[in-house]
């Protein structure tokens, strides 16, 4: 394996392992949680800034592939050098299957957005009222359906399918070519932005209702506090 190999699979190692990290904590924390342990919420906000990272470089993914296509409308799939970089490092998991590291790729990059949102459903699990929760709800639902939509995808690739199998795909209908390109280049950026501005949003009301979260992790809980807190927020 050359240098350059090495290092496209070094980086697709420390991504995937971003992604089970992510999620190996939303599971412990959600478990700590439950437990009415006050660290929690520190924790978790570390969780979410990870999560908020990861969205970044995976929408701007998104954003560049939507950009190249306005460019070149007719030519085919583009992905930028450190996507592409990352796709031929998964890639060596089945080099047959030509498509797959990009697959794999993407389905990644939607675990490690999806755990930052379900980490927004736990931090505000003892919050239940407020908007940050209820916006949360919202992203994790929409993204698991996204989420599943690349799941379809990888595995459909990996276990031979000549195309790609997802909604984006027309179910694996859609001939190959400019037509098919159009469709799922913007099928995935559309819902990568509505899922970021779902995302943002909840961030915003977790900024604004900090202080209602935040009593719910308090040595002595206020929990018959929180929905004048709420107000007090809603108001503020």
């Amino acid at each position: 394996m050359s240098g350059m190999a090495s290092i496209d699979t070094a980086g697709a190692a420390l991504l995937l392992l971003w992604a089970v990290g992510m999620w190996a904590a939303v599971a412990a924390l959600h478990i700590a949680n439950r437990r009415r342990r006050a660290w929690v919420y520190g924790a978790t906000s570390s969780v979410i800034v990870l999560g908020i990272l990861g969205q970044l470089g995976h929408l701007q993914e998104h954003v560049a592939q939507a950009g190249y296509w306005v460019l070149h409308p007719e030519a085919p799939a583009w992905m930028t050098p450190w996507g592409s970089a990352l796709a031929t490092g998964f890639q060596v998991v089945d080099p047959a299957r030509k498509t797959l590291g990009m697959e794999i790729l993407h389905f990644a990059g939607n675990l490690i957005f999806l755990s930052g949102l379900a980490a927004l459903m736990v931090i505000t699990s003892r919050a239940r009222a407020t908007k940050a929760r209820r916006w949360a709800k919202m992203g994790v639902w929409m993204q698991g359906i996204h989420g599943l939509e690349h799941l379809s995808l990888m595995l459909s690739v990996w276990l031979g399918a000549k195309q790609a199998i997802g909604l984006s795909t027309w179910f694996g209908l859609l001939d190959p070519g400019p037509g098919a390109t159009t469709y799922r280049v913007w099928w995935h950026f559309i819902a990568n932005v509505i899922g970021s501005v779902i995302f943002a949003i909840s961030l915003y009301h977790l900024w604004q209702e900090r202080r209602v979260v935040r009593a719910g992790y308090a040595d002595s809980p206020v929990e018959a506090d929180v929905p004048e807190l709420v107000e007090q927020t809603q108001a503020a």
